[in-house]
């Protein structure tokens, strides 16, 4: 399939939808053509067909749409999860390039990253559950929101009360959060040499995966990384704009 310009598929994070990059699809849409598909087992996303679902099966499943929409080797930008999904792309030759912010899955077994990345992120949808008849009140205040996206966001507030409540409705209806929190297939192997150019970008301020030592320069050693400044693990809540200018700067669409 022919298209007027390239095409970027951006991936979401865990216990989230498409919906995580509706901030920065209009900060790509004039050099790209954007594709935000919803992962297997998320809300609005394909069904799953077998329990318990892995991240091999959130692969395949990504790897099927891209195949359904003719996405032979498009660029690839990815966020937690996300940017899990895009590396592995990569390793099967599905993409020309990849933007991975803050991948998951560079731990070892026994380091305990895993557990506690994945347990804040089940706490989190867990009070999400038990409070949702009250949050579209509590979501009002901006200092609340701020509060409550701590773990993800660094500005938790720059996020409307509706995004707000509609980011915990992701996570309450993502139908394979235990599976997956659970998964033993997270683990990152060695890519080298590259399939494609590489980038993994941090954020300046993350806290729910660690940063330096973490495992990315042995795992993916000529991977280019990069530290944003200002933002937290799903950058795209505090700055769409350097999320944008940072895949626009690995895809090269603003040299076109």
């Amino acid at each position: 399939m022919s298209f007027d310009k390239p095409p970027v598929v951006l991936l979401h994070g865990i216990a989230m939808s498409g919906n995580a990059w509706q901030d920065v699809v209009p900060l790509l849409s004039n050099y790209h053509e954007v594709f935000t598909p919803t992962a297997l087992g998320h809300r609005g996303g394909p069904p799953v067909q077998r329990r318990p679902a892995t991240i091999t099966d959130v692969v395949d499943a990504a790897e099927r749409y891209l195949d359904e929409r003719g996405l032979e080797r498009p660029h690839l930008a990815g966020n937690s999860m996300g940017g899990r999904v895009a590396i592995e792309l990569a390793r099967r030759g599905r993409a020309a390039t990849v933007c991975a912010f803050s991948p998951a899955g560079f731990w070892s077994p026994g380091d305990g990253f895993q557990a506690i990345a994945m347990g804040k992120i089940q706490r989190g949808a867990s009070l999400g559950r038990r409070a949702r008849p009250i949050l579209p009140f509590m979501y009002k205040s901006a200092l609340l929101r701020k509060f409550m996206f701590r773990d993800i966001a660094w500005h938790g507030d720059r996020l409307s009360a509706a995004r707000a409540v509609e980011m915990v409705d992701d996570g309450i209806d993502c139908a394979i959060l235990a599976d997956l929190c659970a998964a033993a297939d997270w683990q990152i192997a060695r890519l080298d040499p590259l399939p494609c150019p590489i980038t993994i970008a941090w954020g300046e301020k993350e806290t729910v995966v660690p940063v330096g030592g973490y495992g990315e320069t042995e795992r993916i050693p000529r991977a280019s990384i990069k530290t944003l400044p200002g933002v937290s693990h799903v950058p795209m809540i505090d700055d769409p704009g350097v999320v944008a200018r940072t895949i626009l700067a690995v895809t090269g669409a603003e040299k076109n």
